[in-house]
């Protein structure tokens, strides 16, 4: 499943700046990047606006680097916060702008519990942010050159890469390898002129749409054509990564995988399932917790309740879903909410650790149980008046964040709530099918990007946890003096592992269609 990942005013921006710097080659791509950041300058996001507005040359204005670094650092796990300091520094300083305050605390380019991307990007950070007395250290070169290959952008990352070369632009000796780079980097320039993050999803996105494919009752061999391509891509260790141009497997994408094979057919993909979910615990925190990227790496809840749900229908492992199942509710906060992950929506991370904890409410402690009333109670209370929700508390209603929290409004005793929610979500669709929504995936925190199929496959996944609590009803259609029978789908990626009772909070009852 492919589609396109936007442009991004950062990774445009940088790239400016840094032909600039070169000072010859690429005319037609520097005009038509000028004019995507002229568009993009007067953006209503704090960091786009203050970097399109320093890559044009025309200053910072409002808001400053100050303002901008402010404004990312608070949308950022306390883990990564010093890391995230230090980069804003560095983008502020590869554009010219350097007084987005100085950064010397040492945590922020140690690359000693990183994973690899993390640790070429603080390595890069370290050499932008390097004065002209203290010059870049040879084995950090070697690093980061060997992120560089003609035609080739490293782990598919753009901004990692465009990073990188900022790094190298004052090194001697250098200068091919940072022309060979933008040239690289401009065979992935949009129809609009800007650039991307990543060169495609395209492993996200299948994940993704596969589970809603499922809940939609696609046709079968389309189904194990997704699951054809996903056994192919599968790593080595038993991951996937966003993209099959990467080699560093993610948890978010292991999960989704893990659990669309199983839901189409377990047997069948017997053996990539296990080699998954032994990947998956293998990267598991003495926390409990799992993390996105490799063993050793902080636990995150999203991750964690991601782990919980690919496991949950494996039939094993029941200690480790428990264990991940309290590090969840030790860290949700006190509204019910959870740190931030890789969503701008914090519904997000929500209707994945509500499954979590339904799939076990039964045998799960009180904290557990708590902690799914608790997640319920702040989706219901912060629905708007339009019948959708925001990607945060009184942020207008989007489409995505709307899909995220009718998965959880599917599974309360209520049906008013999530008739608003579908109404609105359904109001945003465009006559193709295709679901309008603003950008909410994060990479890197707190920088969103766009690929709408995301968009529609959450939704179709939203539409899928409804349908499966409608019952089939009559429906007495004006005009006609016969009853239609309307339809019901089934949802999997909510159905437990064990055979349920007839009703219970794992298989609530159904809703009669009026």
């Amino acid at each position: 499943m492919r589609d396109t990942c936007r442009s991004r005013v950062l990774e445009s921006a940088l790239a400016l700046a840094l032909l600039d710097r070169r000072g010859s080659g690429h005319v037609d791509a520097r005009d038509r990047m000028v004019r995507y950041l002229e568009r993009h300058r007067g953006s209503e996001g704090l960091m786009d606006a203050a970097v399109a507005a320093a890559a044009l040359g025309r200053g910072t204005g409002h808001p400053s680097p100050q303002q901008a670094l402010e404004g990312i650092v608070s949308r950022v796990p306390d883990f990564a916060r010093t890391r995230k300091r230090a980069l804003v520094h560095a983008i502020f300083t590869m554009l010219g702008v350097d007084n987005a305050g100085d950064d010397g605390d040492s945590r922020a380019v140690d690359t000693g519990t990183l994973h690899p991307w993390a640790a070429v990007q603080a390595v890069a950070v370290k050499a932008i942010l390097a004065t002209g007395e203290a010059p870049v250290d040879r084995d950090d070169v070697t690093l980061l050159v060997s992120t560089q290959c003609p035609g080739t952008v490293w782990e598919g990352n753009l901004f990692i890469h465009l990073s990188v070369l900022h790094a190298l632009v004052d090194v001697p000796g250098m200068e091919s390898v940072v022309d060979d780079g933008l040239r690289t980097a401009f065979t992935h320039q949009r129809e609009d002129g800007g650039l991307p993050f990543v060169t495609d999803t395209d492993t996200w996105c299948t994940v993704i749409a596969g589970l809603a494919l499922c809940s939609a009752d696609a046709p079968r061999e389309v189904l194990h054509r997704i699951a054809g391509h996903l056994v192919r891509v599968q790593h080595a260790n038993g991951g996937w990564s966003y993209t099959d141009r990467a080699q560093l497997s993610d948890t978010d994408c292991t999960t989704v995988a893990v659990e669309f094979l199983h839901q189409l057919d377990a047997d069948a993909y017997r053996a990539p399932i296990r080699r998954a979910v032994d990947a998956l615990i293998a990267v598991r925190g003495a926390d409990g917790g799992f993390p996105t990227y490799g063993s050793g790496t902080p636990s995150e809840p999203c991750m964690t309740a991601a782990v919980i749900n690919a496991l949950s229908a494996q039939g094993r492992h029941h200690h480790v879903i428990q264990a991940a199942l309290r590090f969840l509710a030790d860290r949700q906060m006190p509204d019910g909410s959870f740190p931030p992950g890789w969503s701008g929506s914090r519904l997000h991370t929500l209707f994945r650790a509500y499954l979590a904890t339904r799939s076990h409410h039964r045998q799960s402690p009180p904290a557990v149980h708590d902690m799914s009333s608790r997640i319920a109670g702040l989706v219901q209370t912060t629905q708007n008046a339009d019948g959708g929700f925001g990607q945060q508390n009184d942020a207008p209603s989007d489409a995505i964040s709307t899909a995220y929290a009718l998965i959880i409004l599917a599974g309360q005793p209520d049906p008013a709530p999530a008739a608003r929610a579908a109404r609105h979500l359904l109001t945003q669709q465009r006559s193709d099918g295709g679901i309008v929504s603003v950008p909410d995936m994060l990479g890197p925190r707190p920088f969103p990007y766009h690929v709408p199929l995301l968009t529609d496959a959450f939704a179709l996944l939203a539409l899928g946890h409804l349908t499966r609590r409608i019952r089939p009803s009559g429906v007495l259609v004006p005009g006609r003096r016969h009853l239609l029978r309307s339809t019901s789908r089934t949802q999997l990626a909510d159905v437990p592992a064990h055979r349920p009772d007839p009703v219970s909070p794992s298989n609530p009852p159904q809703w009669r269609t009026p």
